[in-house]
């Protein structure tokens, strides 16, 4: 098999965010392999070592958009386990909306070729639109199942568990194919110093837009379908309301939530 899983350099949670530019983009300068996709490559390396691995041919292709920096998200898939990683990276990227993200993704996806499964997180931890990954399937004509929490693959056929809060649907699809994955469908592993030391050997291929034959002008801001026009600090957290018990605490309870709405 042949599995591309997408994976993204995205700002540390640990830290606070915050945005530059004209165009209001997320700064990545405290930025890691998003935690979402970790399930996705988990999900793809499963599918392989069930497969015989790398050893019998079964190739998992980590694939990152993004700038320079973007590449050490590439490089982190490939201590987990990835057999090699694509790092697509164009000055003209920049801005992209998750329209233009996966029409450059797309075209990534056929300029590799012979993809047997695209696997992503169920969504950035950035963004969080969950976008891209029907986006992805609609521009490559292929079959897309989202929301998986469990995945299998016979033959030609992938089988997928999707759970909603009352019930759970199983859904089939043949491949080759677009899956989005949950937090629900494995536990990924971390890299061990085997992999680490593994992962030096491994390829990198690097790719402009010129490379997968993609026009400037239909990505980054100009080739985006949104865009952000203004934005702001969050204001500081205010200090909260005390109400003192003197015997009518519950009615003063009830009109401070009367007068926030919230009754």
């Amino acid at each position: 098999m042949k599995i591309i899983v997408l994976v993204k350099h995205v700002p540390d949670a640990q830290f606070d965010r915050h945005l530059n530019g004209e165009g209001y983009t997320t700064d990545r300068d405290e930025s890691i392999l998003s935690e979402l996709d970790e399930y996705a490559l988990e999900a793809a390396l499963q599918l392989a070592e069930a497969r015989g691995g790398a050893k019998a041919g079964n190739q998992v292709i980590a694939l990152s958009m993004g700038p320079a920096g973007a590449v050490n998200a590439v490089k982190k898939s490939l201590q987990i386990g990835a057999t090699e990683g694509v790092h697509l990276t164009d000055d003209a990227l920049a801005g992209s909306d998750a329209a233009a993200t996966s029409l450059a993704l797309a075209a990534a996806i056929r300029h590799i070729g012979g993809v047997d499964l695209v696997l992503t997180g169920m969504a950035s931890t950035d963004g969080e639109t969950s976008l891209v990954p029907a986006q992805l399937a609609e521009r490559l004509g292929l079959p897309q199942v989202t929301f998986a929490s469990s995945l299998t693959v016979d033959g030609g056929r992938l089988t997928a568990r999707r759970d909603a809060d009352t019930y759970s649907e199983t859904v089939e699809a043949p491949l080759p194919a677009v899956v989005s994955v949950t937090d629900q469908i494995n536990e990924p592993r971390y890299p061990n110093f085997k992999g680490i030391i593994a992962a030096k050997r491994k390829s990198i291929t690097t790719l402009s837009l010129a490379d997968i034959g993609v026009d400037p002008a239909q990505v980054g801001r100009s080739g985006s379908w949104t865009n952000v026009t203004t934005a702001a600090e969050r204001p500081p957290r205010t200090a909260g309301t005390i109400i003192t018990d003197e015997g009518d605490a519950g009615i003063k309870l009830v009109d401070f939530l009367a007068a926030q709405k919230l009754l």
